[in-house]
């Protein structure tokens, strides 16, 4: 039997019981795949992390996540949750370290401030996949239970990843994006021929300085109904507006504000900054808080 230390951490929120839940257990060296598989079916988060000790010299830590039902590469949130954890664990101060994860080996910037902490994740490598159209594009408003001319004009559906791949999905009115009531069925079936597990539907307001986008993600076909705030949707967001020229940036950087997770009573706010060479996206970070909900232990 061994002890390990589970957190249950709510991110991109300083308010309990908001934000993005995510299990971390911060010393997993030791759990098999079967098990870190049924703690994260226990905890029934979006996703939990674990993390184990680095082998060697290219990274400090070894991070794993898990939905309920599946491994993924990477999550935003539960990235965030996890070196919170770490973080407050062993008292760290402002540091950069590496964590070796599903979408190869990156950079996370721990910023102390206030005797809280604040995390930037550097995101994986920006892909732009295929435009959605077509029969799929008719089979995705039918599971979104919207219209053609929901959507934003001169917005592609298209897959984007910094990692792990979200649809974009533009529509016009924070009304219909709130009162969205997903067929979860139509979109897993979709999910398997588009080859892409997550949706992310999105409205982008320019005239609010503080808060550019407000979205909603869903990824049933990976045990994720709905979740509350997605780093991998911003961020991936952030390099699509960049790309297709549809919002206004400076030459080397874009920055803005998402809030994620208002028509589910879970609120949270993720800081995005693209980096930006010769007028495309070549880098993604996503910033916020996090706060512990609770700390506990689970032998096995």
């Amino acid at each position: 039997m061994k002890k390990y230390n589970l957190y249950q951490i709510d991110s991109f929120t300083k308010e309990k019981l908001t934000g993005n839940p995510a299990g971390v257990i911060t010393n997993a060296e030791g759990l098999t795949d079967c098990q870190m598989q049924k703690i994260a079916r226990e905890l029934n988060n979006s996703e939990t992390a674990f993390i184990f000790p680095s082998n060697n010299d290219e990274y400090d830590v070894h991070v794993r996540f898990f939905t309920p039902t599946n491994e993924v590469p990477i999550c935003g949130h539960a990235t965030i949750a996890a070196h919170y954890a770490r973080a407050i664990e062993n008292n760290l101060d402002t540091s950069r370290i590496y964590h070796k994860t599903g979408a190869g080996v990156l950079p996370v910037d721990i910023i102390k401030e206030n005797q809280d902490y604040k995390i930037v994740m550097t995101q994986g490598k920006i892909e732009f996949g295929n435009i959605i159209d077509g029969i799929n594009k008719e089979e995705l408003l039918k599971a979104l239970n919207i219209k053609n001319s929901d959507l934003i004009e001169n917005y592609k559906i298209q897959i984007v990843s910094t990692g792990h791949s979200k649809v974009m999905v533009g529509i016009k009115s924070i009304e219909t994006l709130n009162a969205l009531q997903p067929d979860y069925t139509l979109l897993s079936k979709l999910s398997k021929n588009i080859k892409c597990n997550g949706y992310y539907v999105f409205t982008v307001n320019e005239e609010n300085d503080n808060i550019l986008v407000h979205g909603r993600m869903f990824a049933p076909a990976i045990g994720i109904n709905e979740d509350p705030v997605t780093g991998n949707a911003n961020g991936p967001l952030g390099a699509y507006l960049v790309h297709h020229k549809l919002v206004h940036y400076n030459k080397s950087s874009f920055k803005f504000n998402a809030v994620q997770g208002e028509a589910i009573k879970r609120a949270g706010v993720i800081e995005v900054e693209v980096k930006i060479e010769n007028m495309e996206p070549i880098e993604v970070k996503v910033s916020g808080n996090a706060v512990i909900a609770f700390k506990s232990e689970i032998s096995l």
